[in-house]
């Protein structure tokens, strides 16, 4: 017996000590650091705000959690909710809160606060989301219950994807500081905690240790604006940053002829296209279908992906990413400059127009650079307007812009989740829209068949063809330059996500 007591205590010692060094291995260490090709904004520190576009989750997926959100081999993986249901009849969407998941200041993640990040979210979206709603019940703090009006077949696709009303803030310290107080010092329940933001320069987080899915492998991750990229390759190449954004053309050959970097494209779900703001205003001319046509022949896509995007891009002739549920292919159109010139003049502008401005995000003014030369060449003489894009995506939503405006969307969500947001009545950057698809969107909306509901979104995206509301350009692929720390960038590792994602699985070699 006492032989037995001595081999079980012995035991107990290699085990604790075995923790022990487990726990040790696993504390976050080291500092990764990112050149983003972006001004970071406050907004974008509020899921409450998210704006119907990915960049917010650049910072949403350090700083907070969703019920449910896109993981590694999955796009509506439980996360905050450890599971859900929905009932038979398609009215009840009830979910189970994981146990032990907690905001930074500590306190616990309640049914109460999801509820109240639904009830204060007011970003792209939120009015179909919340007309859909007749009654949230938090019958118990672990347990929150959505009921609907109707059936809808696309809440868990709005709720849980393509926007932010799944991210949960604290009910408790927002009533407490207040909006503006949140955005100055969020406290979320993610993997990583704020630790302080400079305008314009920089955002710097670190490791939560008491994240549900695991402890990050890194202590300390730095957002750093560097909205030019010759300055965004050239601290890549001095290792003053890991990880560079949106390194394109010339200089990504650079990245792949320099000893040490990694050149590293993500084709997600990022689409660009040109939006005819003024197609509903009988004096303009972009009233007329032939000079919206003739954009569309006037541009060079090919060219284009080539120079640009080192051919990864992919040219699928839509707003709408092919990979979504419910896409449907649209015929291409062919680089025709003389038949751009002749629609033109048939449209009554012989010798072409001025067009006025042509309103770009500054980050991806290297694809309206070309499109406005194309243009210009076309007869169709506009200036290129780029804006930083935080308040680029709020002029468009607030309908400052006339003319032409650079539409581009990453956000995740369906066919239908596109058109709400840029096609259809109402939709957040839509400045109008045909009678006949917002019929047909409200008619999908419902339909429970997802064979007529595909049937119906495949007719939506034939009109949004042969009206040609938009000139598209391209599924983007973005290129980004990784330096020699770094083991794991988390770059592509979430299907169709454009950032590095999850933060708590990045890695630096040797840690």
């Amino acid at each position: 017996m006492r032989h037995v007591r001595g081999l079980v205590a012995s035991w107990l010692v290699l085990t604790i000590l075995a923790l022990g060094a487990a726990s040790a291995a696993a504390a976050p260490e080291g500092q990764l650091t990112w050149a983003v090709h972006i001004s970071l904004a406050p907004t974008w520190f509020d899921p409450a705000e998210t704006s119907g576009i990915i960049t917010p989750f650049m910072v949403l997926y350090a700083l907070h959690d969703a019920v449910v959100k896109p993981l590694p081999g999955n796009p509506m993986a439980p996360a905050l909710a450890e599971s859900w249901n929905v009932s038979p009849d398609g009215l009840v969407y009830e979910f189970v809160l994981r146990r032990g998941a907690r905001f930074h200041n500590g306190d616990p993640v309640t049914a109460e606060d999801v509820k109240f990040s639904f009830e204060r979210y007011r970003g792209a979206a939120s009015r179909p989301l919340k007309e859909s709603v007749a009654a949230i019940e938090t019958p118990d703090p672990s347990r929150v219950r959505f009921r609907l009006k109707r059936p809808w077949p696309d809440f868990m696709t709005f709720y849980a994807g393509a926007t932010g009303a799944g991210w949960i803030v604290p009910k408790k310290y927002v009533e407490k500081v207040g909006d503006e107080g949140f955005k100055k010092m969020p406290i979320g329940a993610g993997p990583y905690r704020f630790v302080s933001f400079t305008p314009g320069v920089e955002l710097v987080v670190e490791a939560f240790d008491q994240y549900w899915r695991k402890s990050p492998n890194v202590k300390r991750l730095v957002l750093k604006s560097i909205p030019d990229e010759a300055t965004r390759l050239a601290a890549l190449k001095r290792g003053e940053v890991d990880i560079a954004y949106n390194i394109r053309g010339a200089m990504a050959e650079e990245i792949r002829r320099t000893a040490g970097l990694t050149l590293k494209p993500n084709v997600g779900q990022a689409t660009h296209w040109v939006y005819f703001s003024e197609q509903w205003d009988p004096k303009s001319p972009w009233h007329d279908r032939r000079v919206r046509l003739a954009v569309n022949h006037a541009i060079d896509r090919q060219a284009m992906n080539q120079a640009d995007a080192l051919g990864y891009s992919r040219i699928t002739w839509s707003i709408i990413p092919s990979s979504f549920e419910f896409y449907w292919q649209p015929p291409g159109y062919s680089y025709d400059p003389a038949r751009a010139k002749r629609l033109v003049a048939e449209a009554g502008y012989p010798n072409g127009f001025d067009a006025g401005d042509y309103f770009c995000d500054a980050a991806i003014a290297n694809v309206g650079e070309p499109v406005v030369n194309y243009l210009n060449a076309a007869g169709i003489r506009v200036r290129l307007r780029p804006i930083e894009r935080a308040a680029f995506f709020r002029g468009w939503a607030d309908k400052k812009y006339k003319g032409l405006i650079q539409g581009a969307s990453a956000a995740y969500g369906n066919a239908a989740t596109r058109i709400e947001a840029f096609v259809a009545a109402d939709g957040a950057y839509v400045y109008g829209s045909y009678a006949d698809i917002d019929g047909l969107f409200q008619e999908q909306a419902s339909e429970p068949d997802p064979k007529r509901r595909e049937a119906t979104l495949h007719r939506i995206q034939q009109l949004i063809h042969d009206k040609v509301m938009v000139a598209p350009i391209w599924l983007n692929a973005g290129l980004n330059g990784v330096g020699p720390r770094v083991e794991e960038s988390g770059i592509g590792v979430i299907a169709g996500y454009a950032f590095s994602a999850p933060y708590e699985d990045v890695k630096l070699k040797g840690k």
